[in-house]
């Protein structure tokens, strides 16, 4: 089986030997090269497989070399040596597309770590097994956009900060990005950092030992430890009080964790994502979240789209989610109405796939025959009024008997005009239905509990 070949790129000699050492301990060939002519004449020469690279070079800067194989037909993977504590010009790399980066003095375990990662990503398995249209549903182009940053950015070490709406699937999207990566086969470990007592994160997220505090009867492993070779997702990052966001700098920077009551550092290796539907660059600005955490952990930046970004996903979405709750009856689930699907598409899904999953959730059990109606789906009112004004009238009807002024504050309150538009509608439902009081909640897509309500809400219970 033929060996990996990396090119080695940096002026020092005492570095180019201990990097060769290194790697031909761990029968891997190499090419070294001491300036940045030198090595792009061997990237022209020969198949490589990875790059390392220093950044302080004779003839120019390392970044020239990041931006030249990102230009490459075929890309490999490279990584960038760094001097210690020159983190901006470690995430700038990775901004750029490098794989990862190492400080100097050099680990050499941390190095080890990073090949071995490296030269992962470059096995026909992980670029062939790219099968994410199956698990983020919907052929939109910003999900097909997703779907291709997902198969590249799992690609790479680098930090990524996803960004959306609570309940838009931003844990789905960090499963995926660790499920495409080399780290597959390593633990993936997510939690949710506003469910973390205060007095116990430190604990929770490097460990302690056993004595460390009252009640610490033995030693405990903390969430850096567990995804060891993996995936560590910070759900809803932005709830970090500011003292653990010192420490988690410290963490990511080193590459070392410190448990609680030890006095050694650890060693950790895994690759950090992390999400919130808090705008954290305002919170930044606010000085509740620590600007040089805040780039630390966003050196890439994939942005979510919410639900009502996306309505021509919501067919596939609502067979999917209809197959799920109904397990092995899948086979009988309803359809909906042409009805029901326009309210979907029109309604704003400010909880997003995860309000989508309850409602439902809640159809599923309130529908009769095969069909899930308008009525439900128990959407708010305000979209029952507008489906009913939109597509119950022809476009004359609507404008003879319609009108939409704007809302005029000097008028009254907004919930005034509000309620006026709504006792409007409820009273012309009601004379179109000859005061059925059942038939005129059905063509609003009410239950008659709930219509009686606005009814009585509105003085209008008296009429008949």
């Amino acid at each position: 089986m033929k060996k990996p070949l990396v090119l080695i790129v940096d002026d020092e000699p005492d570095i180019l030997e201990l990097l060769e050492i290194t790697l031909n301990r761990m029968e891997i060939d190499t090419r070294c090269a001491k300036t940045i002519g030198s090595a792009k004449t061997l990237l022209q020469e020969e198949t490589f497989d990875l790059c390392l690279t220093d950044m302080k070079l004779p003839d120019g800067n390392g970044l020239e070399l990041v931006d030249l194989i990102q230009e490459m037909p075929m890309p490999i993977p490279i990584a960038v040596i760094t001097a210690h504590g020159n983190m901006d010009t470690a995430i700038l790399a990775m901004k750029k597309g490098a794989f990862d980066f190492i400080s100097k003095p050099v680990d050499l375990l941390a190095l080890r770590q990073l090949i071995n990662s490296a030269l992962k990503t470059a096995e026909p398995n992980m670029a062939n097994d790219r099968r994410t249209r199956n698990i983020l549903l919907g052929d939109s182009i910003v999900m097909r956009e997703i779907r291709g940053k997902i198969n590249k950015l799992a690609l790479s070490q680098a930090p990524i900060y996803i960004s959306g709406e609570s309940g838009s699937g931003k844990e789905l999207v960090a499963k995926l990005i660790h499920r495409q990566s080399a780290r597959a086969a390593n633990p993936f470990i997510a939690i949710n950092c506003g469910a973390i007592p205060l007095e116990l994160m430190e604990s929770e997220f490097f460990g302690h030992k056993k004595g460390s505090f009252t009640g610490a009867s033995v030693d405990k492993q903390g969430l850096f430890q567990a995804a060891e070779g993996g995936t560590l997702f910070l759900d809803e990052v932005a709830d970090l009080p500011l003292s653990l966001q010192v420490k988690l700098l410290r963490a990511l920077q080193e590459k070392k964790i410190r448990p609680v009551g030890d006095n050694r550092e650890i060693p950790v290796d895994i690759r950090l994502l992390s999400a919130t539907h808090q705008n954290l660059s305002e919170m930044v600005a606010a000085g509740s979240f620590r600007q040089d955490l805040y780039y630390r952990i966003n050196v890439i930046d994939l942005h979510v789209p919410s639900l009502r970004e996306r309505t021509e996903d919501l067919p596939e979405l609502i067979d999917h989610i209809l197959v799920k709750l109904m397990g092995t009856n899948a086979s009988g689930k309803p359809i909906l109405s042409n009805t029901a699907l326009v309210a979907l598409q029109r309604y704003d899904f400010p909880g997003n796939v995860r309000e989508l999953e309850n409602i439902l959730e809640r159809a599923l059990a309130l529908y009769e025959g095969n069909r899930i109606e308008l009525k439900d789906l128990n959407l708010p009112m305000n979209i029952a009024m507008h489906y009913y004004i939109i597509n119950t009238k022809s476009a004359n009807q609507q404008a003879d008997r319609v009108s939409s002024p704007v809302f005029d504050p000097s008028e009254g309150s907004l919930e005034n005009y509000l309620e006026r538009i709504e006792k409007d509608i409820l009273t012309r439902a009601l004379e179109e239905n000859k005061w059925n009081k059942t038939a005129a909640a059905k063509q609003l897509g009410l239950s008659f509990r709930s219509f009686r309500y606005r009814l009585k809400r509105l003085n209008l219970d008296g009429k008949d």
